[in-house]
C-alpha cells in the first residue's frame, strides 16, 4: 500500500479546516466541568493541626500564614468544623511545653498530644477519622525523631520499642488511625503488631512510607517548635533517590500498612505516580509547611492567584495518583466545594 492508499484518518488537506477540535470540550464552565478528569472531593481530603500545651488562645504560626497552634478549645472546635465540612480526617501534632531525652510526654495518657486526640474523638465520635502523628520529634529535647544512643546517633531499635508503646496509648486515646513518620526500619510491624496485642486490630496505620529529608519542613518547625539539632539525613530519605521509595513502600505494605503516604508531595509527585501503579493500598500525599507557605507568600505579594493557586496544586497531587491529601488548605477547599 503507497502512502498515497492509505486512509486520511480524518485529516484535510493541508490548510484546511481541523477535523478534530479537542476545544469544543471546552466551551463552557458545565462543558468543562462535564469532562473533567480529576476531581476532589472533601472526604479525600486531610487537615493537619496542631494543639499546644498551655496556650490561653490560639497562636498565630508566623510562616504559615492562617494557620494556627490551637488550644484544646479551639482544636475541638476546628474538628467539629472539619466533621461539618465533610473532610476525610483530622492529623493531630502534639505542641508540649516541656520536653526531653526520651519523649516521654508522647507515652503520656495526659500528655498534650494524647488528650487533644480524646478530645478530638469526644468531639465527632466516627463522623469523621481522628489520625495520630506518631513520632517523637515534638516530644524530644534534641529534636529528633526516636531516641539517641551515647554517640549522638538515632537508635532505631530501641525508637521502635516506643513507637510501639506510642500506638497503643494513641489508639487508646481515641485515634482511629496512627501515622509513623518517623522513617525507622521496622516500625510498621512492630506498631501494627503493638496494637494488635493490645486489641486494637481496628486502627489503621498510615505509614509515612516515602518522606523525605526535605527543606520544604522549614515552616514546619515553627508550628511545633521544634528543638532540632543537626539534621534527619540519616533516617529521611535523600531527595535523589526513587527506587529506594519504592523500596520503602513495598516493606511497609509487607508490614501491614494501610494507607502509604509520600512526604512532600509537590516536589516528589513521580514518586506519587510511581507508587500509585506499583501498590493495590490508597495512596496519600502530604503538602508540607513550606509549600503551603510559599503558595501564601507569593499570593500575599499579589504575584499569583491564590485561589486557582491553591485548586491547581491539590488537583496536581490527586492528578498523580494521590487517593487521599493533606493539606493544610483542606478546610477552605471544602467550603468551596
Amino acid at each position: 500500500m503507497t502512502s498515497q492508499d492509505r486512509p486520511s484518518l480524518g485529516r484535510r488537506p493541508l490548510g484546511g479546516p481541523p477535523v478534530h477540535r479537542p476545544r469544543r470540550l471546552r466551551t463552557t464552565p458545565a462543558m468543562r466541568a462535564l469532562v473533567r478528569e480529576t476531581r476532589t472531593e472533601p472526604s479525600q481530603l486531610v487537615l493537619p493541626m496542631f494543639v499546644a500545651e498551655g496556650l490561653t488562645e490560639p497562636k498565630p504560626i508566623a510562616s504559615m500564614p492562617g494557620v494556627v497552634q490551637h488550644t484544646r478549645a479551639s482544636a475541638r472546635e476546628a474538628v467539629r468544623e472539619a466533621a461539618g465540612l465533610g473532610l476525610g480526617g483530622v492529623m493531630l501534632f502534639g505542641v508540649p511545653e516541656h520536653k526531653d531525652a526520651v519523649g516521654s510526654g508522647a507515652l503520656d495518657p495526659d500528655g498534650i498530644l494524647n488528650v487533644a486526640l480524646a478530645d478530638a474523638r469526644d468531639e465527632v465520635g466516627d463522623d469523621l477519622l481522628v489520625m495520630a502523628d506518631l513520632c517523637l520529634d515534638e516530644f524530644t529535647d534534641h529534636g529528633h525523631c526516636g531516641v539517641l544512643d551515647d554517640q549522638g546517633r538515632v537508635d532505631n531499635d530501641a525508637t521502635l520499642e516506643i513507637y510501639g508503646r506510642m500506638g497503643v496509648v494513641q489508639a487508646e486515646s481515641g485515634a482511629h488511625l496512627v501515622g509513623p513518620s518517623g522513617m525507622m526500619d521496622g516500625q510498621v510491624a512492630v506498631v501494627r503488631e503493638a496494637l494488635d496485642d493490645a486489641g486494637h486490630t481496628d486502627v489503621a496505620i498510615l505509614a509515612y512510607a516515602a518522606k523525605y529529608a526535605s527543606a520544604f519542613y522549614g515552616p514546619f518547625r515553627e508550628a511545633v517548635d521544634s528543638s532540632l539539632q543537626g539534621d534527619r539525613k540519616t533516617y529521611q530519605q535523600d531527595p535523589g533517590n526513587a527506587r529506594e521509595a519504592l523500596r520503602e513502600t513495598l516493606l511497609d505494605v509487607a508490614e501491614g500498612a494501610d494507607i502509604v503516604m509520600v512526604k512532600p508531595a509537590l516536589a516528589y509527585l513521580d514518586l506519587v505516580a510511581s507508587i500509585r501503579a506499583a501498590v493495590d493500598l490508597p495512596v496519600a500525599a502530604y503538602t508540607v509547611s513550606g509549600e503551603y507557605a510559599m503558595v501564601e507568600a507569593a499570593a500575599e505579594k499579589g504575584w499569583i492567584d491564590r485561589e486557582r493557586t491553591v485548586s491547581e496544586t491539590i488537583t496536581s497531587i490527586r492528578r498523580a495518583g494521590a487517593d487521599i491529601v493533606l493539606t493544610y488548605w483542606a478546610a477552605e477547599i471544602a467550603r468551596r466545594a
